[in-house]
């Protein structure tokens, strides 16, 4: 099978029910979900039982896909994983199982990011769209015509996401269709991984000094870097927030590490689909997928 990389979803993959199943089904899992649970009442409801509105707001889907994310990975444990990712929240999930963080001291800072990210994407009014069909030179260009407008997750070939206010989006739409490209609204309700979120950065970094990191049993990559983590992690987590998602440079380097297999970790298949599009070469499995092949319960 080769290498073998667990990577953790981000926001917008969430769904009313999430979780619901595996808590049923996975002792193991069920457990995970209790100790989240015991830390921030209510987890398990917004998972099981919230509205997509509830959901939708990032103070809640946070640490209710962070919580789903551990379990998961619990549930198919960590034999025969090499290195381990996460897109933008997912980072701080993988950064809990690799085992920079305690899983608790994880799922705290992730409910502190939530109610910081919230906090500055109140004060606009801001969102994020998916820009398909036309490169990342040509997404960089446009938005350098448009301020308030920032490229902000290079996610595959053909593909980058922006953020911005949401008459600065209007407006950057228009000349994108007129190149051939097509906008597609995400599920999120911030302009996250763009300058607005400086003030998120900096306060989750004084957060992030009280923090007590481990060391990562496999590489971990960084969102920031597309490369594994060095130097000092409270920078590479804060300061990823206010900065763009590398994921195709991240999924690059990890094949040329020797990861041949991904498994997606998280509510639904967005990363699957993004690695096939970098590199039509490697497997890229949902979590699963890859249970049924290598896991029993």
């Amino acid at each position: 099978m080769g290498g073998v990389a667990f990577v953790f979803a981000g926001q917008g993959d969430q769904y009313p029910g999430m979780g619901r199943e595996l808590y049923a089904a996975c002792p193991v899992a069920a457990r995970m979900f209790d100790r989240f649970e015991a830390i921030r009442p209510g987890t398990l409801a917004q998972c099981f039982e919230g509205d997509e509105e509830t959901l939708m707001r990032t103070e809640n889907a946070q640490p209710c896909l962070y919580a789903l994310e551990l379990a998961m990975a619990a549930h198919l444990g960590g034999a025969g994983v090499s290195a381990a990712a996460g897109f933008s929240l997912g980072e701080v999930a993988a950064a809990a199982f690799a085992g920079l963080l305690d899983p608790e001291e994880g799922f705290r800072l992730v409910i502190r990011r939530g109610q910081l990210m919230q906090r500055e994407a109140d004060k606009a009014d801001c969102a994020m769209i998916a820009v398909l069909r036309l490169s990342g030179e040509q997404v960089m260009d446009l938005a350098a015509e448009h301020p308030g407008v920032y490229p902000v997750n290079f996610n595959c070939p053909g593909q980058v996401t922006v953020a911005g206010t949401k008459e600065a989006l209007k407006e950057f739409s228009g000349p994108v269709r007129e190149l051939g490209g097509r906008c597609v609204p995400l599920r999120v309700g911030g302009a996250f991984h763009s300058p607005m979120m400086r003030g998120a950065a900096e306060a989750f970094a004084g957060v992030l000094q009280e923090t007590r990191f481990g060391t990562p049993r496999i590489p971990l990559y960084s969102d920031l870097t597309a490369r594994p983590y060095q130097g000092d992690p409270a920078y590479l987590l804060s300061e990823q927030i206010a900065s763009p998602v590398r994921w195709e440079e991240l999924v690059r380097s990890m094949i040329e590490a020797g990861i041949e297999t991904f498994v997606e970790i998280g509510p639904g298949r967005t990363l699957c689909g993004l690695i096939r599009r970098i590199d039509g070469g490697v497997r890229a499995l949902s979590g699963e997928e890859y249970r049924s092949e290598v896991t029993t319960c």
